[in-house]
C-alpha cells in the first residue's frame, strides 16, 4: 500500500463530547485540504482508509475536473456515497461542485456531520449532507436516482455484499441511470474500490482504471478502482 504518502496523522484532538480524534489530511489540487478527523477509537467505519483517498483524488484528475479549461464533470451533479465513514470520498466531491449525500448508520452520523461542519468553507458551489441508511432498507428518500454512486473500500468480508446488492438500494433502481465517465450517453453505473470484487462480477460488468488515469501520486497496484454496470 502507499501509507507513506497517505497517512499524515495530527495529534490528537478532542471535540463532541470529548472524543478523541486524529486527523488526516489530504491536499487538493487546488492547494487546499481535506483534514478529515477520524475517531481514537471505534470501528472501521471510524477511520480513514487508504482506498478512499484514493477514489477521492481520482475525482479531481484531469479527465473530471480541469476549471481552466472549464471542464468540471461534478458541477450540479447529485452524488450518493454508500458507507460513507467519515466523508472523506463525498466531501471531495462536493468540493468539486457536486451535491452530495453521504450515507452510513446511525452511529458514524456525529463524525459525518463533524467533518461536514469542518469543510462547509470548502464547499462553495456544491452542497453536502448526511442520512441514515442501511444496505437493504427503504431508499424511498433517495429517489429520484443519483447521477453517480460512490463507495469505497467497504466491501471487506464475503457477507458484506449480500444486502447490498439484493436490497433495495440496488433493486428499486436507486443505482439509477447515470452518465458514464468515459464514453457519452447513459447507462447504469455503480462505482466501487471493492475487496471481494469476484462477489460482485455475477451481476455487474466490471471496468477497472489503470493506474495512469488515476492520481499520480495517490495510487497503488494494491488498491483498485472498479467502474461497475448492472447487468439487467
Amino acid at each position: 500500500y502507499i501509507s507513506h504518502l497517505l497517512h499524515k496523522m495530527a495529534s490528537p484532538s478532542e471535540d463532541l463530547e470529548g472524543e478523541s480524534y486524529f486527523m488526516r489530511e489530504i491536499e487538493k489540487r487546488d492547494g487546499s485540504c481535506l483534514r478529515i478527523k477520524q475517531c481514537s477509537k471505534g470501528d472501521v467505519g471510524c477511520v480513514v482508509w487508504d482506498a478512499a483517498i484514493v477514489l477521492a483524488k481520482y475525482l479531481e484528475t484531469e479527465q473530471f475536473y480541469q476549471p481552466s479549461e472549464g471542464i468540471n464533470t461534478w458541477a450540479n451533479k447529485t452524488v450518493l456515497e454508500l458507507g460513507a465513514g467519515t466523508g472523506v470520498v463525498g466531501l471531495m466531491a462536493a468540493t468539486l461542485g457536486a451535491r452530495v449525500t453521504v450515507t452510513d448508520l446511525e452511529d458514524l452520523q456525529p463524525l459525518l456531520e463533524l467533518n461536514i461542519r469542518d469543510h462547509l468553507p470548502l464547499v462553495r458551489t456544491g452542497s453536502v449532507k448526511a442520512k441514515v441508511l442501511k444496505w437493504g432498507g427503504d431508499v424511498t428518500e433517495f429517489l429520484p436516482p443519483p447521477d453517480f454512486l460512490l463507495m469505497a473500500d467497504c466491501i471487506y468480508c464475503s457477507r458484506s455484499p449480500s444486502p447490498l446488492l439484493t436490497g433495495p438500494v440496488i433493486v428499486s433502481g436507486c443505482l439509477g441511470p447515470a452518465i458514464h465517465f468515459q464514453c457519452s450517453g447513459s447507462s447504469r453505473v455503480f462505482w466501487i474500490t471493492p475487496c471481494a470484487e469476484q462477489l460482485l462480477l455475477q451481476d455487474f460488468e466490471a471496468k477497472e482504471i489503470p493506474l495512469e488515469k488515476q492520481d499520480p501520486e495517490y495510487s497503488s497496484e494494491d488498491i483498485h478502482i472498479l467502474l461497475l454496470r448492472s447487468r439487467a
